[in-house]
């Protein structure tokens, strides 16, 4: 919780948010979209550790080339 404080959100921002949320998409809607974040999150984690992979393979191939 000290994390948001110090971004400058107290609690009765983050209700009033949630509100508007809610009301602009509805209850229903919500877990959706959440699962749909949580799916591009992930997989841009694994795109990430992807590309960290074919770098460490490039660097180790080429050391064993010299």
């Amino acid at each position: 919780m000290n994390m948001i404080i110090l971004m400058g959100m107290s609690p009765g921002w983050l209700l009033i948010i949630l509100i508007v949320v809610v009301l602009m998409f509805g209850g229903k809607k919500i877990p959706e979209l959440m699962r749909g974040l949580g799916t591009g999150i992930r997989e841009f984690k694994e795109g990430m550790s992807g590309e960290e992979k074919k770098k460490e393979e490039n660097n180790t191939g080429a050391e064993e080339k010299k």
